[in-house]
């Protein structure tokens, strides 16, 4: 009978253990207070405390900065650009914080617009965790869209790519505070308004390569050799009316990154589709179910301002990045953001690929937040797991409320975080400023090791490669490594390199202890011999289990012990009566 219970017990354990796999909770209050408003526009850590800030605009005229703290409300705003320091009628459209004058010290670069569709480039400049108010650049080109923020001369220090007069393409080096601007490529290109341009190694060299999207839905690859970009491709949309934007993330496991295009057969949007990009030349359709039961979903079209796209980020560390995006009931009754799960492929159409998204139609918390507008995965409490954030248009309000939901993952999986720095200086920083944290765009992380079962696994991730339109991406990657406790195999990173420079930039580290979070100063940037790397080690479940386990033995050994010596003493008691009682008889 006992085994009988004991048997039900481990399975309702399994049961509850397989339900709260994808539970979410509520946490709004305890992060924001009530300052739960405006649009999350970026992360970074401003204050160099090894925890990531958020970057929050509001009433689209001045941005507020949540410096991480540890008690509650957790996000505090602390710094803010105030909307009379800009000049009148300015509306900001995005936030890109990093370090553009080489100081290892974060700056903010703000777009705008003012009075018209041309964007301005504003730059905040970073002093000792401020900003300076009154010295801020205004940058002397306007462009047509929101620019790229790209390393194009692999110096380590973010640049401004973009179009000033169409269709040429322009880069701005922002270097010791003294913009100068030249022509970027060798050849025009008509820009797409919205565009999706990512900063993204695409031929698996370590080093990051440019990719653009054109009108007409076109696709350009310019690939970097010896530091210099070349036009090596052209690829053509998939045949559909709506195209959303482009993202890059190792779909399948490959080491290799692929590219994603969210996209619609009709204007309505009633025909959705995910494809993928294959070197075999074709779109193969990784999510094209959008039913679930007699209700169809479909995509938003969306526009300039939160266009169509697809938000990445590997939710249940397995190993394959997942993504939220926005769905609206095709009959009108409203819209929700939702969880794709990257799952094994179980249909002919995406079995070149091996893998497809499936939607989680059941998460509660998530399917609660509505009139959802722009969903995001951020890692809240800086345990590797992440964590989600849900901007909402409340019905009459212009302003956008922030939900923040956290990731209740059980199962005892494994990761490894990942942050590269810029490298400009190690150890000796101007004003003694730990160079902690800078957002850095370009560097490229893959990782090899062996599974459970001894197959080869390997995962890659570019970071900061999109920084246009509400891309929020974060400043470091985080990579799933499943249930393998195994030690990584390798874990490889690459920077970009300058232009003439044919040596790759690219440094390995072997043994690296899972559940770690591994910060890279590439310092010197063409001697990756010399490259350090501060690891710092965040206990997984497992680690609790097991003390819990080791501490309930020791009780458990104790109590026996006690017992036993109880029962020996009790025994000793009695033995000494019956000798008092003998050696009375005797003496009568």
């Amino acid at each position: 009978m006992l085994r009988i219970k004991l048997h039900i017990l481990a399975f309702l354990l399994l049961f509850l253990g397989q339900n709260v796999t994808f539970a979410l909770q509520n946490v709004t209050a305890e992060l924001f207070g009530t300052a739960n408003f405006g649009s999350v526009a970026a992360f970074g850590d401003f204050n160099s405390d090894k925890q990531t800030d958020i970057f929050i605009i509001r009433e689209r005229s001045e941005v507020l900065i949540f410096l991480a703290d540890s008690t509650s409300p957790y996000f505090k705003p602390k710094v803010q650009i105030k909307k009379d320091v800009l000049p009148k009628d300015t509306v900001i459209t995005s936030v890109v914080p990093g370090d553009y004058d080489g100081d290892s010290q974060m700056d903010v670069l703000l777009t705008a617009t003012i009075k018209s569709t041309k964007t301005t480039v504003f730059i905040f400049w970073g002093n000792n965790h401020t900003l300076e108010m009154s010295g801020f650049l205004t940058l002397n080109k306007n462009f047509t869209d929101e620019p790229l923020i790209m390393d194009f001369n692999g110096d380590m220090i973010p640049d401004v790519f973009g179009v000033t007069t169409p269709p040429a393409t322009e880069i701005c080096y922002l270097t010791d505070r003294n913009p100068t601007c030249h022509t970027a490529l060798s050849s025009p290109v008509n820009m797409r308004i919205p565009h999706s341009n990512a900063f993204i190694d695409l031929n698996k060299d370590f080093t990051a390569d440019l990719f653009l999207t054109t009108e007409g839905n076109m696709f350009e690859k310019w690939i970097n050799k010896d530091g210099n970009f070349s036009k090596a491709d052209v690829v053509s949309h998939p045949g559909v009316k709506i195209v959303g934007q482009s993202s890059f993330v190792d779909f399948d496991g490959d080491g290799n990154q692929d590219h994603l295009l969210p996209a619609c057969s009709d204007d309505a949007c009633q025909q959705s589709t995910i494809y993928l990009w294959r070197d075999s030349k074709q779109w193969v359709p990784v999510l094209s179910d959008f039913k679930q039961k007699e209700t169809l979903w479909g995509f938003v079209p969306g526009n300039i301002t939160h266009p169509l796209v697809l938000h990445h980020g590997d939710y249940n560390l397995d190993g394959f990045p997942d993504a939220l995006v926005i769905l609206r009931n095709t009959s009108g009754s409203g819209q929700r953001a939702f969880l794709l799960e990257n799952v094994p492929c179980n249909n002919p159409s995406c079995e070149s690929v091996g893998r497809m998204f499936h939607i989680h139609w059941d998460l509660t918390d998530l399917g609660a937040v509505q009139n959802a507008v722009v969903a995001t995965f951020f890692d809240i409490y800086e345990d590797g797991i992440l964590d989600m954030l849900v901007l909402s248009q409340p019905e009459g309000k212009n302003e956008l409320i922030i939900h923040a939901l956290k990731n209740n993952f059980e199962a005892d999986a494994y990761f490894v975080k990942v942050m590269v720095l810029s490298g400009l200086c190690s150890n000796a920083c101007p004003d003694d400023v730990k160079p902690f944290g800078v957002n850095q765009p370009g560097p490229y992380v893959m990782y090899t090791t062996v599974d459970s079962n001894g197959y080869l696994k390997n995962a890659s991730a570019g970071q900061l490669s999109q920084s246009a339109h509400f891309s929020l991406q974060l400043p470091y990657t985080v990579l799933g490594l499943g249930r393998s406790a195994n030690f990584l195999d390798h874990l490889f990173v690459g920077i970009p390199r300058e232009p003439g420079d044919s040596v790759i930039r690219k440094q390995e580290w072997t043994a690296i202890i899972p559940n770690s979070q591994l910060i890279v100063i590439p310092f010197p940037h063409d001697q990756p011999r010399s490259w350090s790397a501060k690891l710092y080690l965040t206990p997984s479940n497992s680690v609790l289990l097991t003390a819990i386990a080791l501490i309930g033995v020791c009780i458990f050994i104790l109590v026996i012990i006690g017992i036993l010596h109880w029962q020996e003493k009790k025994a000793d008691d009695r033995e000494k009566r019956q000798e008092a009682h003998r050696f009375h008889f005797d003496a009568m």
